[in-house]
């Protein structure tokens, strides 16, 4: 098993040079790259936006506009329908989705359903396959007839009008100046925007809410407008609105004369008569001869421009105008007259966009969190490969080319495939520098037990391999089921921690089966060896004959009890929810001279009329985290009451990081967090029972949800914030205790087969001495990793770290006192079973003592 032939090694070797070749653009600026040669690769892995600094937008599309303009056009419809088919009608009204109408005559009852009928035709295929019809026609009693849209309909609807929205809203985001967004849409009425460098996204936000219709209409005066709006203005008109402050009111014939549609160029400019500064545009062909009849009747008189059914503009018409173009003059500031611009250029939304997540990050504090994020990265490394180095010697030499090796395939996979690193991300990588050495430990303690049974070198290593090959995959498929959900389920920064973790893990396998192998393959058929190098000294644990299930019933007591106090604190004191579950604001703040006053920040705050107010100094007291509470408006009100914080501080504070979660987001990540836990749950109890028995997979959930339920309690009692990325931490917790378990239950098993006759106690205390030095390093690793990451990785991360790092403790405590106890609970004894030719374990009597 461990010759490897010529084309294996350059293999290999060739896998080693790619990853290296395509991860190394990762080095170099931009500027650099440039001079590569071009059959190199150029591509590095793209950056977060909480890495590089930017804003990510949450946008969802107003149904209820949707609603309201399908109504209004199926009522137009069913008119014309019914009129060109000669068939009078009365009482022709809407409501929500629901159209009534009555036939003047209830014998045309027929010719009138069969004159709908096209409004029950398919607008499109439903992703069953199935049509999906815009309206449903009933009949009732005295020629009542009844024109419901359906639900179906009204979600096809809606997510074209998403797809609408794509085009328009990357237009506005490239006109303010900024080249390189990232537009997705995300379910049926949402679009994510990402845009990175941008820091005060307030702009772009009063771009992407407004849906920018712009109409020319004239004048009704057929009345004055004062009695329009005392009395009632007649059906073809409606009464408008300026923007001035106070607001000038106009009585407007709601048929338009051109829309924004008909524009085919705008610009803006400086009037050198007024000084003002306007926009001009040009019309189309036919919206120009429109526009010639239409001033040409009302020389003398004003005609309006509106947008979103406000008036901006109210210029009198002096004389026909008969080329098409026209000035929009309304009091703009440059930048005003700008916006206009663009949105005259990027063309009209079909219903608004409202902001209900934002999240910004300042570049600055994205280049700070890079910089503790390589410092934690370099120490953590350090500190595992001198672990591996002082209890292996040579052989964890080997280990640590397979480390390195496992990090640069790391960054070529998201070079490559151009995926996003995220802060969490990283995280994910230093977390998987303590994972990955875990399977060079299974490997060689395999090879340590074949050698203690007397088995020649050679062949001890070849059995190492194999008989770590299953328990190896067996234990990092849990982890993997855990990634792969959080992947999911996660967006952002928590998806990027799924991507790198879940590719450390297969990069991890395929390091230790190919180049590790190779390694010792190599080091065999040169240097010959005859036993291990001497700087192996796991040797220390051989002599452990610990009696783990002698005091089961202890532990079993103190672990309910911290449970029970857990569940109790849980539902009584509950946990410090972030704004990702409960809405609201998170804003981090720097003082641009000396050091925060939080009594003044929240006397300041506490004046803006928002709710309640929470500040806490960080960074050594430069910096602070307010927190401001979900806002009783909506999502709109959430924006307002971060522009109001803006305005109140930004003239002593730099605005670092601002999290704005809306209460649809809020409620969406609630559901997401709780269903990503119990599916990832249910994933791995599958897996163990397949893999397994039944009473393993048992267990093994026991075990897990014991962890959960002390991770919970942490956040209890120690008031750390319950976001998003603790959602991470918890799933990553299930996945490693879950890893940590199926060693020894793999080890459980293979001992079964064995000594079928031996008491279940002494056995699980046997299987759990003989991977107990596993189950140490691979524990002493993740956490001298995980320690890196808390003390160095900067304060984003800390509190995460500090919960994963509690976690991967209790996952451990976990696997060897709560999942192999619950085998002899439910009275483990599979039947049937030859036993091994060749057993690893000793004597009963001298496998513990």
């Amino acid at each position: 098993m461990l010759q490897f032939s010529r084309w294996k090694t350059i293999l290999v070797w060739l896998a080693v040079f790619i990853s290296v070749v395509v991860a190394l653009p990762n080095l170099f600026s931009e500027r650099q790259l440039a001079r590569f040669p071009s059959w190199l690769p150029h591509h590095k892995a793209v950056l977060g936006l909480d890495l590089q600094g930017g804003s990510r937008i949450s946008l969802k599309i107003e149904r209820d506009e949707i609603v309201a303009a399908r109504l209004q056009a199926t009522i137009n419809d069913v008119a014309r329908r019914l009129r060109d088919a000669k068939i009078a009608t009365s009482d022709l009204s809407g409501t929500v989705q629901t159209i009534t109408l009555h036939l003047a005559d209830a014998g045309q009852m027929q010719a009138a359903t069969d004159a709908l009928k096209p409004l029950t035709d398919s607008i499109g295929t439903s992703s069953t396959g199935g049509a999906i019809r815009e309206a449903a026609v009933t009949s009732g009693n005295d020629g009542l007839i009844t024109v419901a849209l359906t639900n179906d309909g009204i979600n096809f609807r809606v997510s074209a009008a998403v797809d609408q929205s794509i085009d328009v809203v990357e237009n506005r985001v490239k006109q303010v100046g900024r080249r390189e967004p990232l537009i997705e849409k995300q379910g049926i009425d949402r679009l994510i925007v990402e845009v990175p460098g941008l820091t005060d996204p307030q702009r772009l936000k009063t771009l992407l809410n407004q849906p920018a219709k712009l109409t020319f209409n004239m004048l009704d005066t057929s009345m004055p407008v004062q009695t329009a709006i005392d009395t009632q203005p007649p059906a073809n008109s409606e009464v408008l609105y300026s923007q001035d402050d106070p607001p000038e009111s106009y009585l407007v014939v709601k048929r338009p004369v051109a829309s924004d549609q008909s524009i085919v160029g705008a610009e803006a400019i400086l009037d050198p008569a007024t000084k003002q500064n306007v926009v001009t545009f040009q019309l189309d062909d036919k919206a120009t001869q429109a526009f010639a009849q239409a001033t040409a009747k009302n020389v003398g008189k004003p005609y309006v421009a509106v947008l979103d059914d406000q008036v901006i503009s109210a210029p009198l018409i002096k004389q026909p105008i008969t080329d098409g173009k026209g000035m929009l003059a309304g009091n703009f500031s440059p930048e005003g007259a700008a916006d206009l611009l663009i949105l005259l250029r990027s063309g009209s939304l079909p219903a608004t966009l409202t902001v209900v997540e934002e999240r910004t990050i300042e570049p600055g504090l994205g280049a700070d969190s890079v910089k503790a994020s390589v410092i934690a990265g370099i120490v953590g490394a350090l500190a595992v490969v001198g672990f591996m180095v002082f209890f292996y010697g040579s052989l964890g030499g080997f280990a640590t080319a397979a480390l390195v090796f496992n990090i640069i395939l790391i960054m070529a996979v998201l070079s490559f495939f151009q995926a996003t690193l995220t802060l969490p991300g990283i995280a994910g990588i230093i977390f998987t520098m303590g994972l990955a050495v875990d399977s060079n430990v299974l490997i060689y303690e395999r090879i340590r037990e074949k050698l203690k049974a007397g088995t020649p070198f050679v062949q001890a290593c070849e059995s190492g391999f194999a008989r770590a090959y299953t328990t190896i995959i067996d234990a990092n498929v849990t982890t993997l089921i855990a990634a792969a959900i959080l992947f999911s389920m996660g967006s952002g920064p928590v998806r990027g921690f799924a991507v790198t973790l879940g590719i450390g893990i297969i990069a991890s396998l395929f390091t230790a089966f190919t180049l590790t192998r190779w390694l010792i393959a190599t080091w065999i058929k040169r240097r010959r060896p005859k036993h291990l190098p001497k700087g192996v000294r796991t040797a220390m644990f051989d002599g452990a004959h610990i009696r783990f299930m002698g005091i089961r019933r202890y532990t079993f007591t103190v672990s309910a009890v911290l449970s029970l106090i857990a569940m109790v604190g849980f539902f009584s004191v509950g946990m410090h929810l972030g704004v990702d579950f409960t809405g609201g604001s998170l804003i981090e703040v720097r003082a641009k001279q000396g050091k925060v006053d939080i009594p003044d920040i929240k006397t300041r705050l506490s004046q803006l009329n928002i709710g309640d107010v929470q500040a806490r100094p960080i960074n050594n007291a430069t910096g602070a985290l307010i927190r401001l509470q979900s806002q009783d408006g909506g999502e709109n009100a959430e924006q307002s009451a971060v522009t109001l914080v803006r305005g109140e501080l930004q003239d002593a504070y730099e605005f670092r990081r601002v999290e704005v979660v809306g209460p649809a987001i809020s409620g969406q990540l609630t559901r997401a967090g709780t269903f990503g836990v119990l599916a990832s749950l249910a994933a791995i109890f599958i897996y163990i029972w397949v893999r397994f028995a039944w009473q393993y997979a048992l267990g093994a959930i026991i075990a897990t949800l014991h962890d959960i339920i002390l991770t919970f309690g942490l956040f209890v009692v120690t008031g750390i914030e319950f976001n998003l990325t603790s959602i991470a931490a918890v799933l990553t917790i299930i996945g490693y205790s879950l890893n940590d378990t199926v060693v020894v239950y793999d080890r459980t098993r293979e001992n079964l087969r064995h000594y079928k006759q031996m008491p279940l106690p002494i056995l699980i205390d046997a299987s759990i001495n003989q991977t107990l030095s596993r189950t140490v390093l691979t524990a002493a690793t993740t956490l001298l990793a995980l320690l890196a990451l808390s003390i160095f990785g900067g304060e984003v991360i800390r509190s995460f770290t500090f919960v994963m790092f509690f976690g991967v403790a209790v996952g451990t405590f976990s696997s060897i006192y709560i999942a192999a106890p619950v085998l002899i609970a439910f009275k483990l004894r599979p039947k049937g079973v030859s036993p091994d030719p060749a057993p690893d374990l000793p004597p009963a009597g001298k496998a513990v003592a």
